[in-house]
């Protein structure tokens, strides 16, 4: 049997370990803190043209629907009518404006609607005409 000689143990060489320096760790938070309240503020936009959109297409159907209801029933008479309409959690104030057409003998019916959206009015104003001999 043959035995190897042995050798003497080597002196322990200090190996790099696989780490962030400060440096690094630093200029991650610098990036998160530059790159996080960015996106959130699209997201922020992002959710207020879908709300706006959505109660927009909400107050169109409503502006039309009182249009027609004043309309039908005659009560175009009056200056100025208002009310509130209430849609699911939502409510809009509409007003119904009756001023006279400058070119015709008819009556210029404007309805708006406005609602709020995080904290600021829209509105959606729908127009049309009437002949005076209708009313």
């Amino acid at each position: 049997m043959r035995f190897k000689p042995m050798t003497p143990p080597r002196p322990a060489v200090r190996r790099a370990r696989a780490a962030f320096t400060l440096v690094e760790v630093l200029a991650a938070l610098l990036f998160m803190a530059i790159v996080i309240p960015v996106a959130v503020d699209g997201l922020r936009l992002a959710n207020l043209a879908g709300q706006v959109g959505q109660r927009k297409a909400a107050a169109a159907r409503i502006a039309e629907r009182m249009l027609n209801e004043l309309i039908v029933t005659g009560q175009l008479r009056g200056a100025t009518q208002n009310g509130v309409v209430q849609e699911g959690a939502q409510q809009y104030h509409w007003s119904m404006r009756s001023e006279p057409w400058s070119q015709d003998a008819m009556q210029l019916i404007t309805v708006q609607v406005i609602f709020p959206v995080q904290g600021r009015d829209y509105d959606v104003r729908l127009s049309t005409l009437v002949d005076n001999s209708t009313q």
